[in-house]
């Protein structure tokens, strides 16, 4: 049974920074693709930043340059380090494996969801 399990959430002020973990079990880990995806309050969950079993990364355009994905396989652990945080960025954030990399669509195993709340 395949299972993810977020955490590193939580209430932060605009500029400052989170790192934001997934931690796999029940599956290969090292041959899925990973991804962290996003849903604020009213809108559709979006892709934030996606890695592939070769560690090649992808980022939604809001993010890039101030989010960096990482995975350790031999943890079966991905991370995102979230730096520069904008209120905008507010949402809870999913982990998902077996991302489809060519159209971004999210895999069938999804994380339970942490908040990041950037507020002042």
């Amino acid at each position: 049974q395949v299972r993810l399990v977020e955490s590193g959430g939580g209430l932060v002020q605009p500029g400052g920074s989170l790192r934001l973990s997934c931690a796999a079990s029940g599956m290969i880990f090292r041959i899925y693709a990973m991804g962290w995806y996003r849903q604020a309050p009213g809108k559709q969950r979006e892709l934030v930043a996606a890695i592939t079993s070769g560690g090649s990364t992808h980022y939604a355009d809001s993010v890039e340059g101030r989010f960096t994905i990482s995975r350790d396989n031999a943890k079966g652990t991905v991370y995102l380090q979230m730096n520069s945080l904008k209120p905008e960025d507010t949402a809870v954030y999913y982990c998902n494996a077996g991302v489809h990399i060519a159209t971004m669509v999210g895999g069938p195993y999804w994380g339970q969801g942490t908040q990041v709340t950037v507020s002042s």
